[in-house]
């Protein structure tokens, strides 16, 4: 009898403790520890590039990995912490050219991941020209061809300028080819910074 009677006892007690746990379990669906919370358009992402990236050594379609180095709060709420990883995409890149041509280079990002979950990005480029090196060139390609006439004139007085210079502007031309490029450089932590061109709706948990 008294065996009876802790069975029935015990199995109450069973009965108590699952109908809790499903208390809980739907109380938790119900009202989930996170809220969706829109980013609307335009918002800016700051980003710290975790690596390098060049115009003459990375091309169209390449990845790249950048870190949030500014939070983005919304009504005092951070929606992306700083230090949440991202992922970016070279959407173009141009080599300079010796002797004319600039370099390109346009980034912009693709996804994000916060509290384990991916998001994908649709963002603005950033967008870098290389310098101008045509001036630079000519300089080089000019010096050269008075250079030969000076050389010329000096050896064979003054006779010797006509056939000189042809010789110096062909070695300028040489010196402007082998020193003239400029192309675009991003070392590892280089800031950059992006704006969203669609919203993007992120988990936020409760505070």
């Amino acid at each position: 009898m008294l065996g009876t009677k802790r069975n029935i006892l015990l199995g109450s007690a069973i009965v108590l403790l699952s109908a809790g746990i499903i208390t809980a379990a739907v109380t938790l669906a119900t009202h989930p520890r996170t809220v969706p919370v829109t980013v609307p358009e335009e918002t800016a992402l700051h980003v710290t590039l975790d690596q390098g990236i060049s115009s003459n050594q990375n091309r169209p379609g390449d990845h790249f990995e950048a870190t949030i180095s500014e939070p983005v709060v919304l009504n005092d709420k951070t929606v992306i912490p700083q230090g949440t990883p991202v992922e970016g995409l070279v959407v173009d890149a141009r080599p300079s050219g010796h002797l004319m041509g600039r370099a390109h280079l346009q980034l912009a990002l693709e996804s994000m991941q916060l509290d384990g979950k991916m998001y994908d990005l649709k963002t603005s480029s950033a967008y870098r020209r290389g310098g101008d090196h045509k001036k630079r060139n000519w300089g080089w390609i000019g010096g050269g061809a008075g250079g030969g006439a000076l050389i010329g004139a000096a050896a064979a007085g003054g006779k010797g300028a006509l056939i000189g210079g042809p010789i110096g502007a062909g070695a300028g031309t040489a010196v402007a080819y082998f020193t003239g490029k400029k192309d675009i450089h991003l070392r590892p932590e280089t800031q950059l910074e992006f704006r969203l061109v669609q919203p993007v709706i992120v988990d936020v948990k409760k505070s």
